[in-house]
């Protein structure tokens, strides 16, 4: 299950970041073999560790370089715009992600692990500036 949810995160990552904004997917089949409604498909979690690791690194690359300008763009698909910029995708993908880690927590409650994170860390060392 968890594999799965890596997986699937890598494959909107990859398809949005790599895909749509690059035109260079690093692994375009998990777009159909994870997508939502196949959950019943459970990769090796080692290799979808592997996969999301360089979707990530292939993604920040990009990401990194991202100004207000693109954020306002709208990639094309099929040689229109699409209705979603990337500022619309950026934030569709942080929600997609915190869904799921959500989701990842709850399972591994489930299976017992103890000393769970409670929050994204001490707020008090990370206040805005």
């Amino acid at each position: 299950c968890i594999s799965w949810i890596i997986g699937h995160l890598s494959a909107q990552e990859d398809a949005y970041w790599n895909g749509a904004a690059q035109g260079t997917p690093v692994a375009p089949h998990l777009r159909e073999l994870l997508s939502s409604g196949q959950v019943d498909v459970l990769p090796p979690l080692d290799e979808m560790w592997s996969t999301w690791g360089a979707i990530t690194a292939a993604a920040d690359r990009y990401l990194d370089t991202v100004t207000a300008e693109i954020l306002l763009q709208h990639p094309l698909r099929e040689g229109k715009p699409h209705a979603e910029n990337y500022g619309t995708m950026l934030y569709r993908n942080i929600y997609h992600y915190w869904f799921h880690t959500g989701e990842a927590h709850a399972v591994r409650q489930m299976l017992g692990h103890g000393e769970l994170p409670q929050f994204v860390g001490d707020m008090r060392t990370a206040v805005f500036r």
